[in-house]
């Protein structure tokens, strides 16, 4: 089943995963496409998450293949990591500009929420006009407690 990450599909994604590694000289390898599947389909996973991922559908593919493969996506920019408060990078599909989108993050159990708001959008803009800056790009994480651990807290 083709998740849609913005208006692309999986076999778009893939596509453009291939065109890029031909790019650079590399070949997509079975175990290269499975790595990249399954970044599509799990957003934030750090290393170790995505590994065990991918070792659910094929456990002969290694540790150290799949962050070669994570680090050469991130290298032809496919792919982004990104802090998101757990002292470990985390790597989702790179979106384009169209497709941007910001983070709620729980200090508490790590959920990650993506969110697009336009008036937030629009408050970025201003602030960097008003500083006299272009924008390039910008990325939003909000830190806090979600619904879940928040009634959780109260019943300790």
């Amino acid at each position: 089943m083709d998740k849609a990450e913005g208006n692309r599909t999986l076999e778009q994604w893939l596509a453009q995963v291939e065109d890029a590694l031909v790019q650079d000289r590399q070949r997509m390898t079975k175990q290269r496409r499975l790595v990249a599947e399954t970044l599509w389909q799990h957003r934030h996973f750090n290393v170790e998450e995505l590994h065990r991922a991918v070792r659910e559908r094929d456990d002969a593919i290694g540790y150290a293949t799949t962050y070669r493969t994570v680090k050469l996506l991130e290298r032809v920019g496919l792919v982004h990591a990104g802090q998101f408060g757990d002292g470990t990078a985390r790597f989702e599909v790179a979106v384009g500009d169209s497709d941007h989108h910001d983070h709620l993050i729980c200090t508490r159990c790590g959920a990650i929420v993506e969110f697009e708001l336009e008036a937030i959008e629009a408050l970025q803009k201003q602030v960097a006009e008003l500083h006299g800056y272009a924008l390039t790009a910008h990325r939003l994480d909000m830190f806090g407690l979600c619904p879940i651990c928040q009634k959780a807290g109260k019943r300790l």
